[in-house]
């Protein structure tokens, strides 16, 4: 939305770019989710295998299998969170129509979304809520910033599509 937003004043231009950036985020979200998660299932899968070659009787295999975490369950989960946050920035500028309120809007609405997120995964996760905020949140304005730059850059070099 940013990177549109730099380059256009269409509001239109603009929610079209938010959603399809949400749908094209949430399945990147969830297949890197998927993969992560299942690369791991096999690793502590191909460990338990060891273990039960060392230990002839297997005790507890099924315990320690049920114990893995799903990687459609984490897909779904990732998809779902990437989706949720998108949401809130999209939301926003929808009910804007002037282009520079609306780009202040959503990098506002988002720094706040970023931060709120960035402190739910801390307090989560049992990890120091301060510094996740804060990172979420750089992560998010590199990002912003970078789209945006770029998105001006190639506007204003005239390779207008």
């Amino acid at each position: 939305m940013m990177g549109v937003g730099a380059v256009k004043e269409s509001i239109t231009a603009m929610i079209l770019a938010g959603f399809a950036g949400l749908i094209v985020g949430a399945y990147s979200m969830a297949i890197g989710e998927f993969v992560s998660v299942y690369t791991q299932y096999d690793i502590e899968m191909a460990q338990i295998k060891r273990e039960r070659e060392v230990n002839i009787a297997g005790v507890g295999e099924e315990d320690q299998r049920e114990k893995l975490p799903n990687p459609f369950h984490a897909a779904l989960a990732s998809a779902l969170a990437f989706s949720v946050g998108a949401m809130i920035p999209l939301l926003a500028a929808s009910f804007i129509r002037d282009r520079k309120i609306r780009l202040a809007v959503v990098a506002v609405v988002a720094s706040l979304a970023l931060f709120a997120f960035g402190g739910v995964g801390a307090m989560l996760g049992k990890t120091p809520v301060w510094k996740s905020c804060v990172r979420v949140l750089i992560g998010g304005w590199i990002a912003m910033a970078i789209t945006f730059g770029l998105t001006k850059l190639i506007g204003s070099a005239g390779l207008r599509m």
